[in-house]
């Protein structure tokens, strides 16, 4: 018998231990490969590039955001979600298909911990944190239920991120299921620039 969606109420519980989760040094729990709509797969190993995002997934042929000009935004090329996240409100694991982001670690998405424009390291790749919000889709309402699609942009709660973030891919590498993501360098948020010039990385710390 299908398990009954998280309530509210369940997921205020969740929200203090997903705040506390490591800042800066992260376990993968999972990686998720999207053949198709619907489909998922669980390798040990993920290869990241930059011209192609994750080659093989959807991003290429049929991303959900695309520049000015029609190619694909590769602000939206990697997606992580936390794994305290998944674990509240992911009940039915049977019944119910993953969400299909593509690494999910026991990492603080926050604004307050990954600005956008700070730098992860995943295995031998990099990624860069977008600005990019992830409000949750109406598939993920349909999977996990109304108060899991609420809670994502209930007051106070965009800036937490609950549903993750999205990346692009700023240096090629492989990352796998032993390997932990590790902030490399955490952006200064854009509120506090002077200058208005966007965060640059330095090439010796890719």
């Amino acid at each position: 018998m299908p398990c009954e969606p998280a309530t509210a109420a369940d997921l205020a519980v969740a929200l203090p231990g997903i705040g506390a989760a490591p800042k800066t040094d992260a376990p993968i729990v999972q990686l998720c490969f999207r053949p198709g709509y619907g489909k998922r797969r669980f390798p040990d190993r993920l290869t990241l590039t930059r011209a192609q995002g994750i080659p093989g997934e959807r991003w290429q042929s049929a991303p959900w955001l695309r520049l000015p000009d029609g190619r694909p935004d590769p602000s939206i090329q990697v997606s992580i979600l936390p794994s305290r996240v998944l674990d509240a409100v992911w009940r039915d694991r049977t019944g119910t298909v993953h969400p299909g982001d593509n690494l999910v670690a026991d990492l603080d998405c926050s604004e307050a911990n990954l600005p956008a424009g700070s730098l992860i390291r995943a295995g031998t790749a990099v990624l860069r944190v977008s600005a990019e919000f992830n409000d949750g889709c109406v598939k993920w309402k349909v999977r996990y239920g109304q108060a899991a699609k609420d809670w994502i942009t209930a007051p106070g709660h965009p800036a937490l991120r609950l549903r993750g973030v999205l990346c692009s891919v700023e240096a090629d590498g492989e990352v796998h299921l032993s390997d932990r993501l590790q902030v490399l360098r955490q952006a200064i948020p854009a509120s506090c620039h002077q200058s208005g010039r966007p965060f640059q990385i330095d090439a010796d710390q890719l």
